[in-house]
């Protein structure tokens, strides 16, 4: 496909959807938007970062059934979402992050957890899921980032053979934007304004 959309207007018209046709999503599409995820930055280029790519109808259903106890019976909102024939569960790595940090150029040789403010981590991999995000506008496809809810997440481990050092931050889904299908936040609120978001020289 080509694109020819500008930035602002990639970010512009990104949005989550949630709901999907059953048309199959273009394998070089998928690997785009996968080799534009690792190109997002990393604390000390660690990259700790992996992404388990399920596209095929078995496979997508395989991790509904591990992530949800509806698949038989769906609300609006899943039924919607067990439509996207692409399904990325994006990984992060704490332990790539803090032996990093132990190496000679860092050197934080006690891998103390403490010293990290927040969990970069968590926050690489998000950087690389929202690249997913806007390659999918891009490429004129629908998108969505949704969390696992922790109930599930053991049998989302186990069905995906996730390994114990490796956390997933939550869900990718590709395809076909459909219409309908359930409404989002942003139908009921407004977006804040940036005054009311930035604060230039302090709060």
């Amino acid at each position: 496909m080509l694109r020819t959309m500008e930035f602002t207007e990639v970010v512009r018209r990104r949005r989550m959807v949630r709901s999907y046709t059953s048309d199959p999503v273009d394998r070089t599409v998928v690997d785009r938007a996968l080799a534009n995820a690792v190109r997002a930055p990393s604390a000390g280029f660690s990259q700790g970062w992996a992404f388990v790519v399920l596209d095929t109808p078995a496979d997508t259903e395989r991790f509904w059934r591990a992530a949800s106890d509806d698949v038989d019976d769906p609300d609006t909102w899943l039924a919607g979402m067990m439509k996207a024939p692409v399904v990325v569960v994006p990984c992060s790595s704490k332990a790539v992050y803090l032996e990093r940090y132990a190496e000679d150029d860092k050197g934080w040789t006690d891998r103390a957890e403490e010293r990290w403010p927040v969990p970069f981590w968590h926050m690489d991999a998000a950087m690389a899921s929202l690249l997913m995000l806007l390659t999918a506008t891009d490429e004129g496809l629908g998108s969505c980032f949704i969390g696992i809810p922790p109930e599930f997440e053991q049998r989302v481990r186990a069905e995906l053979a996730i390994p114990a050092d490796w956390d997933p931050v939550g869900v990718v889904t590709l395809g076909h934007a459909a219409a309908g299908g359930a409404k989002g936040s942003p139908a009921r609120r407004a977006r804040k304004s940036l005054e009311d978001l930035v604060h230039r020289g302090g709060w």
